[in-house]
């Protein structure tokens, strides 16, 4: 092997560490915990990893990870009490962060990537109490997403912090750069499945994103939207919409 290509091999292991963990150091430290105890099923895995993982993660109080829960940069990843990571969810909390607020839960599937590869100030994933990331939703932090408590995402929804510059017909898109405005999603929100949230956009409290809408605006607190891209539907004002049918309470 020749001296350039030497070298050319050292920074793709430079670069390929370096986007998982804080230095060589956290990466051999986190790969070592995760092999000898991440696949480790029942509540005994899920006993040693709430005990183990302390040495990689920041918890407040007890949380549950399940057996292949995949977590990069877990350094910068915190778990209220009471956070449970279900199985196959990934986590890469590349600077500036992850925080998974009390009694939250991240089911099967879900990502959560801060993919901060450019060093932006702004990129976060902030998840308040008592919210449920629904399957396989993705939640894209780069230009920061903070949520409130009470927040559920149903399956496949997508929380897209970043949008691509593609203004200039003679350059590649990836050339022109991203802008990260940010999104901002208040309390007690539901969002539909298949929903999609768009950079920029703040969700006010008690507002209904449908199933299968495109939110390319900012949406006002206690309204119901739907629709490409969403529109208002209806104000929530305590009106019964379904008299006579069955409600379930947990």
């Amino acid at each position: 092997m020749s001296e350039r290509q030497k070298t050319s091999t050292l920074d793709g292991i430079r670069l390929y560490t370096g986007r998982q963990a804080d230095g060589l150091g956290r990466y051999a430290l986190e790969q070592t915990l995760f092999g000898l105890i991440g696949w480790v099923p029942t509540l005994a895995g899920i006993a040693l990893r709430g005990l183990l993982y302390r040495l990689i993660l920041k918890m407040d109080g007890l949380a549950a990870i399940e057996a292949g829960a995949r977590l990069r940069y877990a350094s910068q990843i915190r778990l209220g009490h009471g956070v449970y990571i279900d199985q196959g969810a990934y986590l890469h909390a590349m600077p500036g962060g992850i925080a998974l607020g009390a009694d939250t839960i991240v089911m099967h599937g879900a990502v959560l990537h801060v993919y901060n590869f450019r060093g932006l100030p702004q990129s976060h994933i902030t998840i308040g109490k008592n919210c449920l990331i629904g399957e396989y939703s993705v939640i894209r932090g780069q230009g920061g997403v903070t949520i409130g408590d009470r927040v559920y995402t149903s399956p496949f929804t997508q929380i897209i912090a970043v949008n691509h510059v593609f203004d200039d017909p003679k350059r590649p898109f990836v050339e022109q750069g991203i802008t990260a405005e940010g999104i901002v999603i208040e309390d007690d929100v539901w969002l539909g499945a298949s929903a999609v949230v768009t950079d920029g956009v703040r969700i006010g409290k008690g507002a209904v994103v449908a199933a299968g809408a495109v939110v390319t605006k900012d949406v006002a607190p206690h309204t119901v939207v739907g629709g490409i891209p969403a529109k208002v539907l209806k104000a929530i004002d305590g009106s019964v919409t379904h008299p006579g049918r069955s409600i379930y309470q947990i």
